[in-house]
This record gives C-alpha cells, sequence and structure tokens, in this order.
C-alpha cells in the first residue's frame, strides 16, 4: 500500500504589519521599550506604555505614526523602533523660576524624569531649600508635559515659585545617518517580536536618499529570506518638491526605480495636522487587507483615506486634477486624489514603472502578493527545514502548498497557482549536499486601473 504523506495547514505570513523607525518621547513611557530594537504594539495604549506619546510630532515622528495607524484606520499591530536614549541623548537645562498653578509645574514633555531633576525654593532669609521627592513632590507624565505635583503633607505645598533644574531629552539629535544605521534593527523582528514585517516606513526620514536606500534593500531581503515593500515620501517641504511636476523630477534625480519601493506624495492633512503621506499610505495598506482576508490582492489606490486635504509639510494646500494625478502614478508615485468629495489614496505602480512594466515588479498589490506568498512559504516550511530529504517530506510540501493555493483561488485571491518540483531544478549533486527547491507558478490579479466603454 502506498504511503499517505502527512499534508500540515500553511502558517500564512502576516500582511499589513509595517515596521516603522524613528523617534519616540520614550523617556516619558510607563513601560519603555528597548531602545534600538523592534517592539510590537497591537494598539495605542499599549504603544503610548512602551513608546510615549507627545503631539510634537516634528520631534517625534513615531507618534504620528503611531496615531494615524491606531487612531484613524484602526489597523495594527505595528512594530515600532525608537533610537532616542534619554540616557545619552540629552542635555542640561540651567536652573530657573516656574510659577506654581493649582500646586503644579507644569515642564515640557522633553523634561527626564531622573535624578537630574532638582526643584528648590528660596527662603525669607535667602536661604536654600531643596525639596525631596515623594516627600514634597511626585512627578509623573501628562499629555506633552512632565508634572511636578506638590504633596498636601509636604513642606513646598503652599509654594507659589518653585526653582527648577533638569535635563531633557534632543530629539533632533537623531540624524538621518542614525535612522540609516538603525534600520539594521529590523533583522531582529523574527527572533525578538516573532513577527516579520512586510512595510517598512520612516516618516520624517525616508525624504533623506541615504535612508531610502537602505530601506530598499532591507525590503529586498529582511533576514535573508522575507520581503517587504519599502514606503518612501519624497521631500514636500518648502525646499523640495512642491508641485506634482516637481515631485515626477524628484524621482528621475533620486533614481528611486526599484521594485521594492513605494514612493509617496505630497503629505496629507487632518483635522488641522500634517501628516507624511507614508504614514496615511501603510494604513490604507493595512486596513485594506485587513478588510480582504488579511491579503494583499487588492490595491491601495482608489481606497479612502482618513484626511481632509493634502499639503506641503508647511501646511500648503496642494489640489491636484485627476489628470496630474495620473501623470503621477504614471511615473510611479503614490499620491491622493478628492474622488467625487471622497479622499482616495491613488497610485498603483512600485518606483520600478515606467523603467519596469513586468506585473510581479510594477504593480503594488501583485508585488505584494509575491512578497505574501513567498513570506508564506518560507514560514510553512521552516520547521520542516534538517528533516530527512525524503518523499514523505517533499509530498508533504507539495501537497501542502497546493491545496493552500487552491485555496486561495477559490477566494478569488489569485487566478491560479501551483507548486512543482522540477527534476532539472534539483541535480544530484544538490541533493546531496542537502539542497532542494520548488518552483512556483502564481498569478495575482492585476488592478483594473482604466475601464473603457466602447460605443
Amino acid at each position: 500500500n502506498k504511503q499517505v504523506s502527512q499534508t500540515s495547514a500553511p502558517v500564512v505570513s502576516e500582511s499589513g504589519v509595517p515596521f516603522v523607525i524613528g523617534v519616540s518621547p520614550i523617556q516619558a513611557a510607563s513601560e519603555p521599550a528597548r531602545v534600538g530594537m523592534p517592539v510590537i504594539c497591537v494598539n495605542f495604549e499599549e504603544a503610548q506604555a512602551k513608546l510615549g506619546y507627545s503631539d510634537n510630532w516634528e520631534a517625534y515622528p513615531l507618534c504620528e505614526f503611531m496615531y494615524s495607524q491606531f487612531m484613524l484606520y484602526e489597523a495594527g499591530p505595528v512594530i515600532f523602533c525608537n533610537l532616542l536614549d534619554p540616557a545619552t541623548a540629552k542635555e542640561s537645562v540651567a536652573a530657573a523660576d516656574f510659577d506654581v498653578v493649582d500646586h503644579q509645574v507644569l515642564l515640557p514633555i522633553d523634561a527626564i524624569n531622573d535624578t537630574t531633576l532638582v526643584v528648590k525654593a528660596q527662603g525669607s532669609t535667602g536661604s536654600e531649600t531643596t525639596y525631596v521627592k515623594g516627600e514634597d513632590y511626585d512627578v509623573y507624565y501628562s499629555g506633552d508635559n512632565l508634572v511636578v505635583e506638590l504633596i498636601p503633607t509636604g513642606d513646598a505645598y503652599a509654594a507659589e515659585e518653585l526653582n527648577v533644574a533638569y535635563s531633557k531629552a534632543t530629539p533632533d539629535s537623531i540624524t538621518a545617518t542614525n535612522v540609516a544605521t538603525g534600520l539594521e534593527a529590523i533583522e531582529h523582528c523574527m527572533t525578538t517580536v516573532g513577527v516579520i514585517p512586510d512595510l517598512i516606513c520612516a516618516p520624517g526620514y525616508s525624504q533623506d536618499e541615504s535612508v531610502a536606500a537602505v530601506m530598499a534593500t532591507k525590503a529586498a531581503g529582511v533576514a535573508g529570506m522575507f520581503h517587504a515593500k519599502a514606503v518612501v515620501d519624497i521631500d514636500a517641504s518648502s525646499s523640495g518638491a512642491t508641485t506634482y511636476s516637481a515631485a515626477i523630477s524628484k524621482k528621475e534625480e533620486l533614481e528611486l526605480d526599484d521594485e521594492n519601493v513605494i514612493l509617496c506624495w505630497p503629505a496629507v492633512s487632518y483635522e488641522g495636522k500634517v501628516y507624511h503621506r507614508s504614514t496615511h499610505l501603510c494604513g490604507v495598506m493595512a486596513r485594506t487587507d485587513r478588510e480582504n482576508g488579511n491579503c494583499p490582492y487588492v490595491s491601495p489606490s482608489n481606497q479612502s483615506m482618513v484626511c481632509d486635504g493634502m499639503c506641503l509639510e508647511d501646511g500648503s494646500e496642494v489640489l491636484l486634477t485627476v489628470t496630474q494625478a495620473n501623470e503621477l502614478n504614471y511615473a510611479g508615485i503614490v499620491t491622493g486624489l478628492n474622488a467625487f468629495l471622497n479622499w482616495v489614496a491613488w497610485g498603483n505602480y512600485t518606483a520600478c514603472w515606467p523603467g519596469d512594466n513586468k506585473p510581479e515588479d510594477c504593480f503594488i498589490p501583485v508585488a505584494r502578493m509575491f512578497d505574501w506568498v513567498g513570506n508564506t512559504l518560507v514560514k510553512t516550511c521552516w520547521k520542516k527545514l534538517d528533516g530527512p530529504i525524503t518523499m514523505r517530506l517533499l509530498e508533504s510540501i507539495v501537497d501542502a502548498v497546493n491545496i493552500w493555493f487552491n485555496g486561495l483561488m477559490g477566494s478569488g485571491f489569485i487566478y491560479g497557482g501551483r507548486v512543482e518540483m522540477l527534476d532539472e531544478e534539483n541535480p544530484t549533486e544538490d541533493i546531496v549536499q542537502g539542497i532542494v527547491r520548488f518552483h512556483v507558478y502564481m498569478a495575482p490579479p492585476s488592478p483594473a486601473q482604466e475601464i473603457d466603454f466602447v460605443q
């Protein structure tokens, strides 16, 4: 009798999970994450506890991302990597007098609650009194402040003025060079958080050419096995691309024609706040994936954005016609469009377009599908590594993948797909050395970016 191979269900890879690198006010975090290492968060409260939160997004761009992803798009998880270390990236603030209001002194969120925080008062005879933390006052972070609150039983409770010295974190000391180097931390995702991101974002830094280049390199091979897409902003500041034609020229200048890069322009506004477009595009993709079976086969183009306009980084309004938005699309840049009073993302192409017109490279949903399937195959076969090369092993892989492909086809996620083990790709000398290869055939649907009616 023929022995039936044991077929296990595939370990489906995550989809729409961003790895976001930058700076957060971690000095205000109640459960601070390790600096320079990935930390996974599933909601805003967890992100705030591990990274801190401030409305000063220019100084702390990770806060922009956590607010957008969790509060606007309700999409998680997110893998964050904060590079600010308050133990080293800090400077002293000279002692100064502060008015006490409602028995409190409000310091900026940059202030660090450590031993350098010294609270004093000037006595009536000129002698200096130093108050004791825990006896005369307590310290905690609230909103965008470090609050020094006087204790009713303490000696300072009736004070109307306090003299305070402290150290403050210096988020501006984290440069594009630090971010480019810090991107190496994505390699730790597999071993520290157990989740492989399929999007890479660095709001506030990705417009730097060196950062974008490293993002593209990491997207091509996370941990040497997994694939992602780098979501990169074209500089939309007053010194960058201030028009759609300038954005197209900037792309040509940067020579960012990589199939692993998704280029974005301009910024996005919502309720008076300015966001990097890469931030919102990650939100759109994560939400769209979730609404479609956690599968990236649907393009983010023409999907609603939670915004009320497009702008430059200084807030100046950017209005695009359909023709102008299409010019950006056909240049390989994702933008936005107010379509029938509904703001949507607009653009189907990765940055390799128009130089590379292969669907698996140039179309965002098709390219992401190949990444997602490839990542799933790696995760599925991981437990089979180092097992003996037997017919049972080989058949179990082929059967599991083909059954999964049949399910994807039945759901409409792909036109069709199969995996085979071809003799010509598996010479005996490779088999002897423990190397086996499987050939994957797959056809995801292309986006219907042009619909014509002929009469």
